[in-house]
């Protein structure tokens, strides 16, 4: 299997499948001199943990992770640094319940990528998805530590701003609440309307998406490239790249083709420190490069597809079956993407600040 590693200059390898004995990644371009440990990482892997409430999966992982290259300390550098070489982290996966998944051995569950992965490589590790599994994401997360570490001036927050079809009124968005309820929730006022909801999607056995957004705060004018580097397609696919994710808009996204160009674009001003931005439909991003206003995207997420309710499908004989899916799923993933989502823009920005360092220096 190719195409395991994403970016440029910041190069992020993950390897591992959701039943193996563990998980993680190899983080290569990282520069050296950085303060990094263990703690550094854990903080935003105990963000994305499961078994962390009712609403989300009760798969118990601990996501403890080990840094085991790419690091150094002795009594010249009491406080732990990186050195330039490649850091490689793993997190042991302790709480697998393979049996769950033996009796899809041989059937492809709808919605899942079962088929497609065995119509291109002839085997699939059903346990949990294998490598397809959200499971993966930890390592991404992990990443997206380090990269924060090499852009300490922007501020990358996300939250859950719509689940199922209960979305917050986009004035009443606060980044700074979602850490206050575990739904990542920009409005308090929502956070009983998505428990009901979930409630009972939960408890029938089904599942519900959901919408999250995240800003980047304090990227400066310059990153990205024209053309084939530019910086909203390569943050458009990173997140694309993320488990169940169907939809990305930049800025004022798919809602731009219902402005006229006076609403759409976005007027400036002489600023004390530069231009000042009286809207943001662009997102922080024309002509593919970044223009100092924070950087906005939205991801839309699809419905878990392991359900309880039985769905029609075939099996690897080519039989038609009926099944349904046991084991412990998230009824709404786009709770526990959150965290995921933020670590892949960190992960772009700060191989976009890398690579606008290395060409004009």
């Amino acid at each position: 299997m190719s195409h395991n590693t994403f970016g440029h200059l910041f190069r992020v390898t993950t390897w591992g499948e959701s039943h193996g004995p563990a998980l993680g990644c190899v983080v290569d371009g990282c520069p050296p001199g950085i303060a990094l440990t263990e703690a550094d990482v854990q903080v935003w892997l105990e963000k994305r943990r499961p078994g962390l409430g009712k609403f989300v999966t009760q798969r118990q992982e601990p996501d403890a992770v080990r840094i085991l290259s790419g690091v150094f300390s002795d009594e010249r550098h009491p406080d732990q640094v990186t050195t330039g070489t490649p850091i490689s982290m793993i997190i042991d996966n302790l709480d697998q319940r393979s049996r769950d998944y033996s009796e899809i051995a041989t059937a492809f569950r709808p919605g899942h990528a079962d088929y497609s992965y065995w119509a291109k490589y002839g085997v699939r590790d059903y346990r949990g998805g294998g490598r397809q599994s959200a499971r993966e994401t930890a390592a991404r997360v992990a990443a997206g530590a380090i990269a924060r570490k090499i852009i300490p001036g922007v501020t990358i927050r996300g939250a859950v701003v719509q689940i199922g079809p209960h979305a917050v009124a986009q004035d009443r968005i606060d980044f700074s609440r979602t850490e206050e309820n575990p739904f990542w929730c920009p409005d308090p006022d929502m956070v009983p309307v998505w428990e009901e909801h979930l409630e009972t999607i939960r408890k029938a056995g089904s599942s519900t998406g959901a919408i999250v957004a995240v800003e980047a705060v304090g990227a400066p004018a310059g990153w990205g490239a024209p053309i084939y580097g530019k910086l909203d397609a390569e943050l458009a696919s990173a997140l694309m790249s993320i488990n169940a994710a169907k939809g990305v808009e930049i800025g004022a996204g798919f809602a731009a083709a219902a402005l006229t160009g006076e609403e759409n674009a976005d007027e400036m001003r002489a600023g004390d420190s530069g231009p000042l931005f009286l809207s943001n439909s662009a997102g922080g991003i024309l002509g593919g490069i970044s223009t100092g206003q924070p950087v906005t995207a939205r991801v839309a997420f699809k419905p878990t597809s392991s359900i309880l309710t039985p769905r029609r499908s075939i099996n690897e004989a080519g039989e038609e079956i009926e099944l349904r899916t046991k084991g412990r799923h998230d009824p709404c993933v786009g709770i526990r993407a959150v965290p995921v989502v933020e670590a892949m823009v960190a992960c772009v920005l700060a191989d976009a600040h890398l690579r606008h360092r290395g060409q004009v220096g």
